[in-house]
């Protein structure tokens, strides 16, 4: 019953007459299964592993010690009329911002729902970084995030002002400068949080459109649903799915301790001269090839 909720955003009165159960024994069971998947957090959140030195695949070889990607979507919410400002979105929907960081074989590593539609992307990656369970990056290890983010240690954005986003680079445009190749290589790679979330809702269709929920369970929702994805992808071998979305590359696991977290998003000159040098090597890298 759970799941087929979940799947086909189903009321409460369908899933009643589909099982021959009461009305109170559908949310009664629902709310208890939705709390006993939120308790597998723990089993089920993927730990990332670094991008090691030796790594092959083209759309991740330039970025070492990278972890994944991050970024925000919308999820559209039921709210009282009384907060439906505070959740409207830049699109004027009425939704919660949801922070999703993935792996590179698209998987949930952290997921914060609960932000009003109108907070900023920076804003909500700043409240998980310093929250006591949240986003942990380890130092010298970083995640790709668009150039809505600062540009800081732990968190590599791409240039502003210059070509990036992969429509740009269709009809044949080729990259002139150290900056364009570089956006267009981390384009390609931060792409994988972009394909994480489109896979998310296609599979949930409770997550495409305002629930009948509160938006407090709503958010529980979210991220149940996020961990169902997760125990998917690692129990199938193949999810049909995901042939929607094009192929994924998955590199093997690297296991590496590392105990040291960052837990600041403000830029630095160090960084930004890291981030100069590899936008060069990679330029030199393309012009001799």
């Amino acid at each position: 019953m759970f799941l087929h909720i979940l799947a086909h955003h189903a009321k409460n009165r369908v899933i009643k007459f589909k099982f021959q159960r009461s009305g109170e024994t559908v949310s009664r069971y629902f709310n208890l299964v939705l709390k006993s998947v939120l308790r597998l957090q723990e089993n089920l959140l993927k730990v990332p592993d670094p991008v090691p030195e030796n790594c092959t695949d083209d759309r991740w070889k330039w970025f070492k010690g990278c972890l994944g990607a991050l970024d925000g979507t919308y999820i559209t919410v039921n709210v009282p009329e009384a907060d439906k400002p505070r959740y409207r979105s830049r699109k004027g929907e009425i939704a919660t911002n949801v922070l999703g960081v993935c792996s590179r074989d698209m998987k949930f590593v952290y997921v914060l729902p609960g932000w009003e539609g109108s907070a900023s992307d920076a804003r909500i990656l700043r409240d998980a970084i310093n929250r006591r369970n949240g986003l942990k990056v380890p130092t010298g290890c970083y995640y790709l995030v668009d150039a809505g983010y600062t540009n800081g240690d732990g968190f590599l954005a791409p240039y502003r002002g210059t070509r990036y986003h992969l429509s740009e680079w269709r009809h044949g445009y080729v990259p002139a400068t150290p900056q364009e190749v570089f956006n267009n290589r981390h384009a390609q790679a931060r792409n994988v949080i972009e394909r994480t979330f489109g896979l998310l809702k296609m599979r949930w269709e409770i997550l495409r459109s305002p629930s009948f929920y509160p938006v407090k369970t709503h958010n529980r929702i979210i991220t149940a649903c996020c961990l169902l994805h997760n125990l998917i992808r690692r129990e199938m071998d193949t999810d049909p799915l995901e042939i929607e979305l094009g192929s994924m590359s998955i590199d093997e696991e690297v296991d590496e301790e590392l105990h040291d977290s960052i837990d600041t998003i403000d830029t630095s000159e160090a960084w930004s001269a890291w981030r100069d040098a590899l936008a060069n090597e990679m330029y030199n890298d393309w012009v001799a090839h």
